[in-house]
């Protein structure tokens, strides 16, 4: 199945009015030229009138299919509006995602882990975005859903300025083997990113897809 983006289809709306404007002129040429035939055609050798009926007829399907893509058009239209005014309303609502990565905030960040059983040793490696390793902790981890919570400390006992950063795990399960960690984040949409081929909610400057929105809910009030 094919799938069309309303927001890569919608930089071509238009086409159909001009495909129409064509059409219509070389409808006015073929008939004038039609007209011409029928006053200069020999008697003794007419035209054969199934040739020209059936060149009007291919004319009328095709400003038939430009009449239905016109109509595609709106529809497109219609689908970009709606899906940007879909987007704009998730702007002021906390969001979680499913992924690594979370925004940094006023020395804030936090990740939901989640193991299908107990680790004694649990790895937990911040990076940021360029990818490189700001603060490790090491500690036990309960199954089932944890808090993993981040003041922005670094390793070298500095804080680490608001952005974006990746959080990795190694959880081991006691055996010599490892535990399947999940992540999920959270964060206030404060805007919508449409220079794209599709929507992205934004946080600060990170970028959450809507295909990766696990829930939605009103952001609890602000501490006093």
């Amino acid at each position: 199945m094919v799938e069309i983006n309303p927001f890569s289809a919608i930089s071509n709306l238009g086409a159909a009015d001009k495909d129409r404007v064509s059409i219509a002129e070389n409808f006015d040429t073929f008939l004038a030229l039609l007209t011409t035939q029928l006053k200069n055609q020999s008697p003794l050798d007419p035209l054969d009138t199934n040739q020209f009926t059936q060149q009007l007829v291919q004319f009328t399907e095709v400003e038939q299919s430009v009449k239905l893509n016109k109509n595609l058009e709106k529809m497109v239209a219609l689908t970009a509006a709606n899906a940007i005014t879909n987007a704009v309303g998730y702007i002021g609502k906390q969001v979680t995602t499913s992924g690594a990565s979370a925004q940094l905030q006023n020395g804030q960040a936090s990740w939901t882990v989640s193991l299908a059983a107990d680790s004694p040793a649990t790895n937990f490696t911040v990076r940021n975005a360029a990818g490189v390793q700001v603060y490790t902790q090491t500690n036990p981890v309960a199954a089932g859903a944890q808090v993993f919570a981040w003041d922005g400390q670094t390793d070298t006992g500095g804080k680490a300025p608001d952005g974006i950063y990746t959080l990795s795990i190694v959880a081991e399960d006691g055996k010599g083997g490892t535990l399947v960690a999940t992540t999920e984040a959270s964060g206030v949409i404060d805007g919508v990113d449409m220079s794209g081929d599709e929507p992205v909610l934004l946080v600060g400057g990170w970028k959450i897809r809507l295909e990766d929105i696990l829930s939605i809910k009103t952001p609890p009030p602000p501490q006093a």
